[in-house]
């Protein structure tokens, strides 16, 4: 038998972006790499040829920068076909992996998959779906565009009055083509089973999909089970991830916004994430009048790196985690449970299904302000049920465990 050869294919690399997606595929990356595994990791970035090459290399000559983009995202398909035809080609055949496995393939291009069963008919190939991108063309968020309505199931004429340029048959011809290509994936994962549901009611065989959670780094420092309110007589609360419509920032916000003033008093948001400055005008100048209006309330702290999640954690009492899109497992939640902190969170999708409520969490209703300002006063009028649910927090799945779990399949 050959050597196992496992190739990691990430849309991004962790140090230029800081997705849960990126870290989940790039911590999987090292530990096969320090169990002594043949194993490359390729990480899309920017589409610029690097030196005439659409290959460079990062930290390690086992990390290769792929640079590339899609033209096509309705397809999904690369900006140029002989960077997958040629150029990757090039790489399955001297590599040989007798694994691939996919963390995405948004900015590469799903044809990506169809060119390793050609290249190397006999390599298994694995595809992690970290959201519903395949389904909806809505940056894969199952929202209908331009409002905050969730869409429950596929519909090609309800993608049409999303994208009224496209016709129902087109949406039925895309899903054709994408369902070509995942024909030949041998394993799907999925970090949560609401995601797996979601993707068998579109059509994937259930017997090709698995359920495993993103492995966790070690704990670097002890968890404090002692609230910072005991410390500052405030009820710490923070967010993390990006500032963009559909993690509910805004709405999280105007949470803040209405309670009333005793309450306000006594609670402190920080708030750790990017972007704001890249969304639409109408939605970044609502948020900066939001804040402006809590004035000492919250903090904007700005990015922030991953190493820097433990002492962050540690500063906090509570993470929110507001979102008003599906979500499917977000890091925050395992990185939070890693560190002994409890969540208040939107009662919808994965978010829903890790955090059980009133026992690890609170649950308030998606996309509600009111919702979510009454569990704020309640948490901050019952200081005792932040020990109560720290109690019931188990450590999440830890990195060595999940590996297992994938080198079971490949």
């Amino acid at each position: 038998m050959d050597k196992q050869r496992i190739l990691i294919v990430s849309h991004g690399h962790p140090d230029t972006s800081k997705g849960g997606a990126e870290i989940a595929a790039f911590n999987l990356f090292n530990e096969y790499k320090n169990r002594g595994i043949d194993t490359l990791f390729l990480a899309r970035t920017g589409d610029q040829a690097h030196g005439g090459s659409v290959f460079s290399s990062r930290n390690h000559e086992n990390e290769v920068l792929f640079h590339t983009a899609m033209h096509d995202w309705f397809n999904l398909r690369c900006v140029d076909s002989k960077h997958i035809s040629d150029n990757f080609a090039q790489l399955i055949e001297s590599y040989k992996p007798t694994t691939v496995h996919f963390h995405h393939y948004a900015h590469m291009g799903l044809e990506m998959v169809r060119q390793v069963k050609h290249t190397c008919p006999d390599t298994k190939i694995l595809l992690t779906l970290h959201e519903y991108m395949a389904i909806c063309m809505n940056s894969g968020q199952m929202v209908k565009q331009g409002t905050k309505k969730l869409c429950y199931k596929y519909q090609p004429a309800d993608c049409a009055t999303c994208f009224p340029d496209k016709s129902p048959g087109d949406f039925f011809l895309r899903e054709r083509y994408i369902k070509s290509i995942f024909a030949l994936v041998d394993t799907f994962i999925s970090p949560s089973q609401f995601l797996v549901d979601r993707y068998t009611a579109w059509g994937l065989p259930k017997e090709k999909m698995v359920v495993i959670e993103n492995g966790q780094l070690d704990a670097q420092i002890s968890a404090s089970k002692t609230p910072k309110s005991e410390d500052t007589h405030k009820t710490r609360f923070a967010f993390f991830g990006q500032i963009t419509p559909f993690k509910g920032v805004d709405i999280m916000l105007e949470a803040f916004d209405t309670l009333p003033r005793k309450i306000k008093k006594h609670t402190h948001l920080d708030i750790h994430g990017a972007n704001l400055e890249h969304q639409e005008e109408g939605f970044r100048n609502h948020v900066l009048k939001l804040i402006e209006n809590l004035g000492a309330t919250v903090t904007m702290h700005g990015p922030y790196e991953p190493r820097e999640m433990p002492s962050l954690l540690m500063q906090t009492d509570w993470v929110i985690v507001p979102s008003v899109w599906w979500e499917n497992s977000p890091m925050v939640i395992q990185e939070a449970y890693n560190y002994g902190r409890p969540i208040l969170c939107s009662d919808i999708g994965g978010m829903k299904e890790k955090i059980e409520d009133g026992v690890t969490g609170i649950h308030f209703r998606t996309g509600n302000p009111i919702s979510m300002a009454q569990k704020i006063q309640n948490i901050v009028n019952n200081p005792g049920c932040f020990n109560d649910i720290v109690g019931n927090i188990k450590p999440p799945i830890n990195i060595q465990s999940c590996a297992d779990a994938h080198l079971a399949l490949a």
